[in-house]
């Protein structure tokens, strides 16, 4: 594949700036609020080179967004339009992340110099997730949380967005459980986090050879398990589980031996870290002493009953109501309950199909780093029920989405030696097929 002039070519440091240098952008408050304007500076950049091509599923997500903004119709309250825009900017935010990575890679940009971006932010990730470790109480005044005006610093969902903490505990509670949460506000949103950058963490080991990054991504692997586990996430563990099984199924029906140790690594490492935390016990002992199943629930039923109320748009985003046992407003605890009560059931049937359809696109692939990357649409799947990611997670889940469907498309720059595909060679027809 001829490669376009380099005066054309997408620049790579908005990605880092974005990906790399989220750690900093927690610490000034700013992270999840300003994700969306990286998602313009990221548009500003295509609407500028133009040319841009449109990758598998592109235009499921761009209905998808058409049906939230109809949604916002729905909405009963004026003070819901700033959550509602934030998440908006979060799905906008995400398919242009999906676009750039896409035609990034597919115009000869370094596969490595792509997922190396990611491999920043997990680095980040655990490095925060470790404060949690030596310091859970830990939580600073941000700037941005500075900023605010008092109502919307006083809002618990905004406030939670900007005052940087490193866990998530009951303030309450005699002996609270403090579970990971750094860079996020909420814990379940770093068991996200987790199951979606493993896989995108083992393509890069996979694919580069040499370099300080591949060092520190090594070096970090066995550390991320302390934070992961302390989590105490159940649909996290459900994720990563179904993405290896997944994986491994592949393997066995190729053959690929290689892979199939790769997967047993990861699992002897996962079973080794268990060794030192009581990881089990812990989550056995959380279920014991506190109603969040209970909870759930009755909330997922409330929320059934009101989608049923509402099936076309839904409500435009999650509401309290007093007729639930559990604290969450109902559309929450979970991507599929935020997307058909927020959004109706089309929006929701068009999520999970965005999901379904590159999950098949990508099972084309062959090598090892585009296999691994081709786990991340069947992990966001499988933990739709238990976790709501239309945040910064949708946009690591979209990257790593855009780079294996670009590997599977064509070749893509792996190595300086040239171009790889991650896809198997089309077949000729059968009329010119050699014999």
């Amino acid at each position: 594949m001829p490669r376009r002039s380099r005066q054309a070519e997408l620049p790579l440091w908005p990605l880092y700036a974005m990906f790399g240098l989220m750690p900093l952008w927690w610490l000034l408050g700013g992270l999840q609020l300003c994700w969306p304007l990286f998602g313009l500076l990221l548009a500003a950049f295509l609407v500028t080179r133009g040319r841009v091509s449109l990758p598998t599923g592109a235009t499921w997500w761009l209905a998808l967004i058409a049906v939230v903004v109809v949604s916002a119709t729905r909405m009963d309250r004026a003070s819901g339009l700033f959550m509602y825009s934030l998440r908006l900017g979060f799905l906008g935010t995400a398919f242009v992340v999906y676009v750039y990575v896409y035609n990034a890679a597919r115009e000869g940009a370094r596969w490595q110099r792509l997922l190396g971006a990611l491999g920043c932010y997990w680095l980040g990730m655990v490095a925060l997730g470790w404060i949690g470790v030596f310091k859970p109480t830990f939580a600073i005044t941000t700037p941005v949380e500075v900023l605010l005006p008092d109502g919307m610093a006083g809002n618990r969902g905004i406030r939670a967005l900007v005052h940087s903490h490193a866990t998530e505990y009951n303030v309450l509670g005699r002996t609270p459980y403090y579970r990971t949460a750094a860079p996020y506000p909420y814990t379940n949103n770093w068991g996200t986090g987790f199951a979606v950058l493993l896989p995108c963490v083992i393509a890069y080991l996979t694919s580069a050879r040499t370099g300080a990054l591949r060092v520190a991504l090594l070096v970090s692997l066995p550390l991320a398990l302390v934070p992961a586990f302390l989590t105490l996430n159940r649909g996290m563990f459900i994720g990563v589980g179904a993405g290896l099984v997944y994986l491994g199924l592949r393997a066995l029906v190729r053959g690929d031996l290689r892979l199939i140790v790769s997967i047993g690594a990861v699992g002897v490492l996962a079973w080794a870290a268990t060794l030192v935390i009581p990881v089990g016990d812990l989550i056995s002992h959380r279920v014991e002493n506190t109603d969040s199943t209970t909870d759930r629930a009755d909330l997922y039923a409330q929320t059934v009953d009101a989608v049923l109320r509402s099936p076309l748009l839904g409500y435009g985003g999650p509401r309290l109501v007093d007729t639930t046992q559990a604290a969450e407003p109902l559309g929450t605890q979970g991507q599929l309950w935020l997307m058909a009560y927020s959004y109706g059931i089309p929006a929701l049937l068009i999520f999970v199909g965005f999901f379904v359809l590159t999950a098949r696109r990508t099972a084309a692939a062959v090598s090892a780093p585009g296999r691994w990357l081709s786990v991340v649409p069947v992990v966001a799947l499988v933990i739709t029920p238990f976790y709501g990611f239309t945040d910064i997670n949708l946009s690591l889940m979209l990257f790593a989405v855009g780079l294996a469907v670009a590997a599977v498309d064509g070749p893509v720059n792996r190595e300086p030696g040239g171009p790889v595909s991650a896809a198997a060679p089309p077949v000729p027809p059968p009329v010119t097929q050699p014999r």
